[in-house]
């Protein structure tokens, strides 16, 4: 079964799975059995949610495989708040701040019609069982359920201690991996653990948050190399009072001058032009694709507009850890959002939307996020000025024939002519993104005679259009 499964923590960390049927799809280390044939991730999704009080980071995954096997790792610092959070987050964010190029206008074409030349409509839009006690150098300082899940809070300052709890606890670590871990613990960072109850099935995931006291701007990039390609992908939503961008990075966003529609493929070269500026350089660069004062209301109004019940789960009494009354899948949902908008009476909130593409060395080091030194903000719409393969006028007689002239023969509508017709003709509306030209015949020399229609033929009857075409990059 296929789900996304989002995690956050003030660090990111490491997803440790023996699957052994199905694939497995994850943000931070993403190990395989020695029977999987080692499916590894292409794409992350994450979130910053960052004020002075908290932060909160979303990391979305996709995981196929056995639920016994499903676990995750995350460094983190000192105690974390765990709460259920759900995809929908997600698709609010990427709906509210997707690029969209818009392609260039076509000129008005010259025609002989007497009628008007009107363009087309838009043709669219680019579119555990944990141990309760420390033992070995290990000490738990938090263990709880949060839906289905079983969750401990670690701290040790023996990587090897740590290493021989995670086996025994069922967190298989693949040796490559523990000199990271090391680090970590040599760093002063703790540890969060998750995996499912016993009994429950991968349709019960559900996507988690974790939240850190204060303004964290670290993202443990070297936990992502775990499980990766020659290259990996990361959308990184920044939801702050400002605009942000990677301190320990280069960045780059992408000048609208620099964008070719091409009419024949009906796309842009938007992204040949980010590859070029991530090939120059080294696939170890950031883009700052938009950067957007939106309204919590805008984000919130999608995500409220799902059903709790699916998106969310609920939260037990006797789960609630604090002697609660526990909630329901909408107070759940409440909760979240209140989380992913903390403080957000001001209106607005600014949400940077930043991608790369990284290759293996640029994981060895983690990101760190700084305030830009500009603030203005960068908008996710492109109005496209070049263009290549654009539709050819018909070329024009010169001089047009006179419209009103005398033929033989009653008049009838032809199929595309646009305008009134006499003598019983009917008139036929062009199809949809096109339109055709035609004159209106007079009365010949004010005789009683019957209405006549006189088309342009040949070229004179190819319908021009004019389009205005959006599509997504």
């Amino acid at each position: 079964m296929r789900l996304h499964v989002m995690l956050g923590a003030m660090g990111l960390g490491l997803v440790t799975m023996a699957v052994t049927a199905d694939d497995a799809r994850a943000c931070g280390g993403t190990f395989q059995g020695p029977s999987q044939n080692g499916d590894i991730v292409s794409d992350h999704r994450m979130i910053f949610s960052v004020s002075p009080e908290q932060t909160t980071l979303y990391d979305e995954i996709e995981y196929q495989g056995n639920p016994a096997s499903f676990a995750w790792v995350l460094p983190i610092h000192g105690q974390v708040q765990i709460g259920l959070s759900s995809d929908a987050v997600f698709a609010a964010l990427d709906q509210s701040t997707q690029t969209t190029i818009e392609s260039p206008n076509l000129p008005a074409c010259a025609s002989c019609s007497c009628g008007d030349f009107a363009g087309a409509a838009d043709a669219g839009a680019a579119a555990t069982g944990s141990s309760s006690g420390g033992g070995g150098g290990v000490t738990v300082t938090s263990q709880q359920v949060v839906g289905p899940y079983d969750t401990v809070q670690l701290q040790s300052t023996d990587p090897t201690a740590l290493n021989d709890w995670l086996t025994a606890n069922g967190f298989s670590v693949p040796a490559a991996v523990q000199p990271v871990i090391a680090a970590y613990v040599a760093e002063g960072f703790d540890f969060l653990a998750l995996k499912l109850q016993p009994g429950q099935g991968v349709q019960a995931m559900r996507p988690v948050s974790v939240t850190t006291s204060g303004a964290g701007l670290t993202l443990p990039l070297r936990m992502v190399s775990a499980g990766t390609g020659p290259t990996v992908s990361i959308t990184l939503w920044v939801v702050a009072q400002g605009r942000y961008e990677a301190a320990n990075f280069p960045n780059f966003t992408v000048d609208p001058s620099t964008l070719v529609w091409d009419f024949n493929a009906e796309t842009s070269n938007y992204a040949t032009v980010v590859q070029q500026k991530e090939s120059a350089g080294n696939f170890a660069i950031w883009q700052t694709e938009s950067s957007l004062d939106i309204s919590p209301y805008q984000v919130e109004s999608t995500v409220l507009a799902g059903d709790a019940s699916s998106d969310y789960e609920a939260v037990a009494a006797s789960d609630a850890g604090d002697g609660g009354a526990g909630e329901t899948a909408e107070e759940v949902r409440q909760n979240d959002l209140a989380t992913l908008f903390p403080g957000s009476d001001s209106g607005t909130v600014r949400i940077t939307r930043m991608r790369a593409d990284l290759n293996q060395a640029a994981l060895a080091a983690d990101l760190t996020l700084q305030a830009s030194s500009d603030q203005s903000d960068l908008s996710n719409f492109y109005q496209v000025t070049q263009s290549v393969n654009a539709p050819v006028c018909p070329a024009v007689p010169n001089p047009c024939p006179p419209c009103g002239n005398s033929s033989s023969g009653s008049g009838s509508g032809s199929g595309g002519v646009v305008g009134s017709l006499g003598g019983g003709g009917t008139s036929k509306a062009a199809s949809p993104g096109q339109q055709s030209f035609g004159c209106s015949a007079v009365p010949a020399d004010g005789g009683g005679g019957g209405w006549f229609e006189l088309t342009l033929a040949g070229m004179l009857g190819i319908a021009i259009m004019r389009s205005r075409v959006r599509r997504k990059p």
